[in-house]
């Protein structure tokens, strides 16, 4: 029986990376709908749980992606809303490689050290990727804040984070370079998840610090946001931190997504979110 994954995208156009990704993971098929929403996805959800007995539903799952965070969460919420007892199938979230992202490079930044305690920043953190950095280095043990241009939408961030997932996540503002610098003054770990092609930190900003000890960049574009570290960055010292670039733990993302995608059809009853995914990485990181 094939292996069924349907896309179901939040944005107009269904991404293709995710599309390809999902085949190398592991399905036979892929079905990418954009354009959906919580109104609209009802018969797709009724389409995939209630063809196939009950032995053979784990061979249907459902993807949600898309480039905004929030509409995914929206849509994964609705979407298990209309699971009832043996009907329903294993669902993953990863709206913006967000989850995926975030938890390669966390993996990474706990890999043979303990984070609890240690003092973090995310810089850009109210996109999609910073937004589960901030959530997956609370879990860990760290102590967050995150920065972002306007306090008022930070503060919003924050208090979703904090209703969804239990945890204390403070908000800074910081508007422009200098003030991110500013900001990670005092900081053992820095994690750069702003757009594509900004340059959140200069190199003078940040070789200083006493306390740094952890350093990431989440931008694969170049500009990095971060400059003085190298795209392929794997625990490299500089400065007295060890660096972690985009490249450097972009692998880890890749086969993270594809080792996901295959749980899917292990079970009809997975829900991959945050924190199954951010567990897997660690496992996955753990055996290489």
């Amino acid at each position: 029986m094939k292996k069924l994954l349907y896309q179901l995208d939040t944005d107009s156009i269904p991404s293709v990376f995710d599309n390809v990704v999902a085949h190398d993971g592991g399905a036979d098929v892929v079905v990418p709908y954009g354009g959906i929403t919580p109104a609209n996805v009802g018969p797709l959800v009724e389409g995939a749980i209630f063809t196939r007995g009950p032995k053979d539903k784990k061979n249907t799952a459902l993807f949600v992606g898309g480039s905004d965070l929030v509409a995914g969460e929206t849509l994964f919420s609705a979407i298990q809303k209309q699971f009832f007892g043996s009907f329903r199938v294993s669902v993953m979230l990863d709206s913006n490689g967000a989850n995926t992202t975030a938890a390669a490079c966390v993996a990474y930044l706990e890999q043979g050290r303990s984070l609890a305690g240690m003092d973090a920043v995310i810089l850009g953190g109210t996109g999609p990727v910073g937004q589960r950095v901030a959530v997956m280095l609370t879990q860990a043990g760290a102590s967050v804040r995150l920065v972002g241009r306007q306090l008022s939408r930070t503060q919003g961030v924050c208090e979703r984070l904090s209703q969804r997932f239990g945890m204390t996540i403070t908000p800074v503002e910081a508007a422009d370079r200098d003030a991110r610098g500013a900001a990670i003054r005092d900081a053992e770990i820095v994690v750069s998840t702003g757009a594509a092609g900004v340059s959140m930190l200069e190199e003078g900003q940040w070789s200083h610090g006493s306390r740094l000890k952890l350093i990431a960049d989440a931008n694969a574009s170049p500009p990095l946001g971060i400059d003085g570290i190298d795209m392929k960055d794997r625990a490299t010292p500089r400065h007295g931190a060890l660096a972690f670039g985009p490249l450097g733990f972009g692998a880890l993302k890749l086969a993270l997504h594809r080792e996901c995608v295959g749980r899917l059809f292990e079970s009809n009853d997975q829900t991959l979110d945050a924190e199954q995914i951010f567990e897997r990485a660690r496992a996955l990181l753990a055996q290489s």
